[in-house]
């Protein structure tokens, strides 16, 4: 029996195809090729394109990647799950509104924030500016841009609500009952987070380190802006690819970046079968 509306989502499938498979493809293509740019006049199959994967910049890169996006993940956990729990434990009534409040600044353009970001770790920004003003002398801070710090900062700032929403999502899913008889049976407050309530929520947990770990790992710009060019990142190394089109080494890297999101949502369909999180 067809469901109804079935053809409704014939439009989204062609676009999908145009905007996601295709290109994908054509990355695929260029991944294993040796080309003048996008020209095939002189195309040639590059049966070692995996050893672009030994050079020390990629490496350097890769190396990078991983340790930001690891940091990132684990300070937003503790973090996300702090504000998740002291949102989901609250009094407040309407508590998607402070959620809310929360993604706000997602809605901004990540280029102004990071921008704005990376102004307040300078040495001279209008902070220091409005202090100077008020304390009628020179008012400095140390500079944070340029290094690993901003740009651990700036990843947190920037995905932490992907870690928040489906923490809270998850602890709200938790039947209260199963609180309640943990009390019956002694537990204490402490005893029952530890044995009950975490636990429940480390689904939630799951799906926002993903969230969080893959566009941490595969961004550039804003180790671009707040590195100041000096941390190095996979996604950087993309974008000076294509920049300077060289398509094969790009088209390469993007293919393996795709590896690992199709395989992180492979692991999210398996810890989160519903996506009850990401409800």
């Amino acid at each position: 029996m067809k469901k109804p509306f079935s053809k409704l989502s014939i439009p989204y499938i062609v676009w999908l195809g145009i905007l996601a498979l295709i290109p994908m493809l054509v990355m695929l293509f260029l991944s294993v090729s040796v080309t003048e740019g996008l020209s095939l006049d002189n195309y040639q199959f590059n049966n070692g394109f995996y050893q672009s994967f030994f050079e020390s910049s990629i490496q350097i890169a890769f190396f990078n990647s991983i340790l930001y996006a690891t940091l990132a993940t684990l300070i937003s956990m503790v973090l996300g799950y702090m504000v998740a729990y002291s949102v989901f434990r609250s009094k407040i009534k309407n508590k998607f509104l402070v959620l809310a409040i929360f993604i706000l600044p997602m809605w901004s353009n990540l280029l102004l924030r990071t921008e704005s970001l990376g102004n307040l770790m300078n040495e001279h920004n209008i902070i220091t500016d409005i202090l100077s003003k008020m304390l009628n002398t020179s008012v400095t801070f140390p500079v944070f841009k340029g290094t690993g710090v901003a740009v651990l900062v700036g990843l947190v700032l920037t995905y932490l609500p992907f870690m928040i929403l489906p923490i809270y999502t998850a602890l709200e899913k938790i039947d209260y009952a199963l609180e309640e008889a943990a009390l019956d049976l002694g537990l204490t407050d402490f005893k029952k987070f530890i044995k009950v309530i975490f636990p429940l929520s480390l689904k939630g947990v799951a799906t926002g380190s993903i969230l969080v770990f893959l566009p941490a790992m595969s961004g550039f710009a804003i180790p671009e802006i707040l590195g100041s060019g000096n941390i190095l990142l996979l996604g950087n190394v993309i974008e000076q690819s294509f920049r300077y089109m060289d398509y094969n080494l790009g088209s390469l890297l993007s293919i393996m970046i795709l590896l690992v999101i199709f395989a992180a949502i492979f692991f999210v369909s398996k810890v989160d079968k519903e996506g009850e999180t990401l409800l």
